[in-house]
């Protein structure tokens, strides 16, 4: 899945996202320890009430659920 950038002028790239990106973003702002922990307990309303675990696990991309990261923890927009 390949998209281009955003057009709105933010600068956010809306493509593809890998695992590994979205993870090491979680560990940025939750800590290595503490972000798997959140992944399996945190059931998120933008994820239709999953946890980040089992929407990753379902097939949703890694950037529609850090999407869903960021308004659960109202990361600032320079985060997303």
């Amino acid at each position: 899945m390949t998209s281009a950038f955003a057009g709105d002028g933010s600068g956010a790239h809306t493509g593809s996202m890998r695992h590994t990106e979205f993870w090491a973003r979680m560990d940025e702002h939750l800590g290595s320890r503490y972000a798997r922990s959140w992944a399996q307990d945190q059931h998120i309303a933008d994820l239709d009430g999953r946890t980040v675990m089992q929407a990753l696990e379902a097939g949703v991309p890694p950037k529609q659920v850090w999407r869903a990261v960021c308004t659960a923890l109202q990361l600032p927009a320079r985060d997303r």
